[in-house]
């Protein structure tokens, strides 16, 4: 080969023999971390709609209302819960298979890049038995331009062969330390899922044993409600007794000829009698909604008032009963003639006796009732002939 021939053979060989490594190509992104944020979205909408209930509960916790309600919550807690287990219990399941999956790519791996190190060890030993210059002992050694060509591809096939497995190795190497970060991570959210778990089962317990509870608080308390509505409405008619009994009374005496007195009540008093004592309505003459969902009839008002606070006659009249009544504890009956019969109950003491004559304004005892479930009260009647219970509003004067 002449010297011409041998420089441009140079040359090639200069520009062709250095090896550069190419980029790896676009890998797909990872899946596992969209999984577990897919996950902890789910887990998040399910908590949501559980802590709405439980701020549910604490609003109803604040005003008054049916312990049926309460235990309608609690089952709507104890439902999320459950939803919330069950999510748990599905991500643990995936989880588990994402850690075999990601196990067997693991091992998988780790067997390929040991194979493609081997073979890397191979080729660097040949290359260091051969020496740095046996690339350009091959290319200056060739005997022809076409041999040179031949021995020119040969080394470059070669030298691509080596920066692929090079790039392999690279590709392996990052997959497995790839896979090795997804299964700590996929080991940590189990973990993480199987306490969640745990502390979901001990919030559904705690859901069930509150909701045991207070279905026996609730069955207590309609006991404790209905025995009351039942000692009131007992107390209710043994004044209506006391009343038809005095009542028939005064009718017998004018049938014996005996002078009848003068009415201080008639239905010319509609809208005139002064307020027994000064307070707020409590609660209204008639049907009205009473404590753990039980219903009760008043026949007639209560008035908020401070207790000890003096209870004044509507009207002139004389005491036909005074005592205690039960449920409606210390009572004054006053007897107005004409059939009308003032009753004041829930009294702490009465100042009258049996018999007394009143007069219109006359303290006839105190506001009592502290220990009653609307506090201290006077609970206030009018019966009107035949023991009619009427409604004190529309015999009292108008409140300014």
């Amino acid at each position: 080969m002449n010297d011409k021939g041998r420089r441009e053979t140079a040359l090639l060989a200069l520009v062709l023999v250095v090896l550069i490594a190419s980029p790896l190509p676009g890998q797909k992104p990872a899946t596992f971390d969209q999984q577990m944020r897919d996950n902890q979205r789910r887990l998040e909408d399910i908590r949501k709609q559980r802590t709405q209930a439980e701020q549910d509960l604490e609003a109803l916790r604040t005003q008054a209302h049916s312990i049926e309600d309460e235990i309608a919550n609690l089952e709507r807690q104890k439902e999320s819960t459950n939803r919330i287990v069950n999510e748990i219990d599905r991500q643990i399941g995936e989880l588990g298979g994402q850690i075999g999956q990601t196990t067997v790519d693991l091992i998988l791996a780790q067997d390929a890049l040991a194979e493609k190190h081997a073979v890397l060890e191979r080729r660097l030993v040949d290359i260091y038995k051969r020496g740095p210059l046996y690339v350009w002992q091959v290319l200056l050694s060739s005997e022809s331009f076409g041999d040179l060509l031949s021995r020119y591809k040969y080394l470059y096939l070669a030298a691509r062969q080596d920066r692929l497995l090079t790039n392999d190795m690279q590709r392996l190497q990052d997959r497995v330390a790839r896979d090795r970060s997804n299964l700590l991570d996929a080991r940590d959210a189990l973990s993480r899922r199987r306490t969640e778990r745990t502390d979901e089962l001990t919030h559904y317990t705690d859901l069930e044993s509150r909701r045991s509870v207070d279905l026996k608080e609730t069955k207590r308390g309609m006991r404790r409600a209905e025995a009351r509505v039942s000692a009131s409405e007992r107390e209710e008619g043994r004044l209506t007794d006391v009343i038809a009994r005095l009542e028939r009374e005064r009718r017998e005496a004018l049938a014996r000829g005996a002078r009848a007195a003068r009415a201080t009540i008639t239905t010319a008093s509609l809208g005139s009698l002064p307020w027994p004592v000064d307070g707020s309505l409590l609660y209204r003459f008639g049907p009205a909604p009473g404590p753990d969902n039980t219903q009760i009839t008043w026949h007639g008002v209560g008035i908020a008032a401070a207790a000890g606070t003096p209870v004044r006659a509507v009207a002139a009249g004389t005491v036909v009963d005074v005592g205690d009544r039960g449920t409606y504890l210390t009572t004054v009956i006053l007897q107005h003639g004409g059939g009308y019969y003032t009753i004041y109950a829930t009294l702490a003491d009465a100042t009258v006796h049996l018999g007394d004559p009143v007069v219109a304004g006359q303290v006839i005892g105190h506001v009592g009732g502290a220990s009653t479930d609307q506090g201290a009260h006077l609970h206030f009647e009018i019966r009107g002939p035949d023991q009619i219970a009427l409604d004190p509003l529309n015999w009292l004067k108008k409140q300014q």
